[in-house]
């Protein structure tokens, strides 16, 4: 099974997805560690384009090919990047629950952002300028809705876990047929 977090950055689709991962043993994917590898140790600069999506959809790919849950963590902020997560679980035939991140609350979300520190080696984090002003197309798919300003870390860990049950009966291998949540 593939379960997908998108979001904004600063709304807690890590801690969400750290969690999960941890709870479900889950082989967890995040896009930033990727990216930060790309444009930092592999040297090629800023401007990678897709390129760390198309590592992200590789590695998960085999992971779900073993029979695990996978967990990707990445802000998804287009349709084109939400779709190749699709096409990723279809052409590996395993369940898919996508969940939008969310913190409705913006002096919050503000908060987080110019609080939290990097938990990568290297890393630096957006600005809340930069968080604001980047493209992010609204979510018009069916998924799972997790508002962070409502729930606590743990209730957002327990609404995932139930849509993970709900899909997969509690069986997070692949099935003959993808569904959506």
């Amino acid at each position: 099974m593939l379960v997908v977090l998108g979001g904004l950055p600063g709304t807690g689709k890590t801690t969400l997805g750290k969690a999960l991962a941890l709870k479900r043993s889950a082989t967890y994917v995040r896009l930033d560690e990727i990216e930060h590898a790309l444009t930092h140790h592999a040297k090629l600069g800023p401007n990678i384009g897709a390129a760390g999506y198309v590592v992200a959809f590789a590695v998960a790919a085999s992971n779900l090919r073993l029979g695990g849950l996978v967990i990707a963590d990445s802000v998804n902020p287009v349709p084109e990047s939400r779709q190749g997560w699709r096409d990723v679980a279809h052409g590996e035939t395993a369940r898919l629950l996508e969940i939008e991140v969310i913190c409705s609350d913006r002096v919050e979300h503000r908060r987080r952002v110019e609080t939290r520190t990097a938990d990568i080696a290297g890393f630096t984090l957006p600005s809340w300028s930069s968080v604001m002003g980047r493209d992010y197309v609204p979510w018009t798919s069916p998924r799972l809705v997790v508002d962070t300003a409502l729930l606590t870390p743990d209730e957002a860990v327990a609404a995932a876990e139930a849509a993970i049950d709900g899909i997969s009966g509690g069986d997070t291998s692949p099935s003959a047929q993808g569904a959506t949540f």
